[in-house]
């Protein structure tokens, strides 16, 4: 099965539409599947519902399908740096599901494992428990929590083998495997691909397994979303 494609445009092309659930990886613009969600744009299919940490800023990452109107919901964990994130939720033109950031991991790993909840006492009391299944294990409250699946996963790696088998970098692997996992069909873009038997086994972060579409993308832009430098001395 050959699962390198040409472009992210070509392997987006037969399974995008309308109404689909994304899970996009990333934290801020750190690891985040640059050429995929570009190529997600130009679609201009609409009404998507996107599973991700944050929605990138303004005009890079998700940021950029939130100002052509393609995302309807959010399921994320911050909104902090995108002006129009904040201004369509102000407005009422975007739901937002706010989530913590370690359910959110865990939503889209057990999805991904097959789980279909669990409980964590992580936003017991607060507004996130409303409308949740409560229990008490051991003399503490835990909430119900829903794990998530996506119809389509975009992902991000630093290198990829021909069968999938991804290697993250460092601390761009954030939210990516997790992602991955969810996805009911997922789109890598990798920086470098190699032949199968190229990759140490002790070193592949996610199995192949998990993945059906690569897109090579061999010169990222990699924005800094903030870039402190430091003084020069006088």
């Amino acid at each position: 099965m050959n699962k390198l494609y040409e472009s992210a445009a070509i392997a987006l092309q037969d399974i995008v539409k309308n109404n689909q659930t994304f899970a996009v990886g990333g934290f801020g613009l750190c690891g985040i599947p640059e050429a995929l969600i570009n190529a997600l744009k130009e679609t201009q299919v609409n009404g998507l519902i996107c599973i991700s940490n944050n929605a990138g800023v303004d005009d890079f990452g998700l940021g950029i399908l939130l100002k052509t109107k393609q995302i309807k919901k959010m399921i994320s964990s911050y909104v902090g740096e995108n002006k129009e994130f904040e201004r369509q939720y102000l407005n009422g033109e975007l739901e937002v599901e706010l989530t913590p950031q370690g359910t959110l991991a865990e939503k889209l790993r057990a999805g991904g494992a097959g789980i279909p909840a669990f409980y964590t006492q992580t936003g017991v009391g607060t507004l996130i428990a409303e409308g949740k299944e409560q229990r008490e294990f051991e003399g503490k409250p835990y909430i119900l929590e829903r794990s998530l699946t996506a119809d389509i996963a975009l992902v991000k790696a630093y290198k990829a083998d021909k069968a999938g088998n991804l290697i993250f970098h460092k601390t761009a692997r954030n939210f990516n495997p997790e992602c991955a996992m969810a996805g009911k069909i997922t789109i890598a873009e990798v920086e470098q691909v190699v032949e199968i038997g190229e990759l140490n086994p002790d070193e592949i972060h996610l199995a192949g397994i998990y993945v059906q579409r690569i897109v090579l993308n061999a010169h990222p832009e990699k924005r800094i979303e903030q870039k402190t430098l430091k003084a020069q001395e006088a």
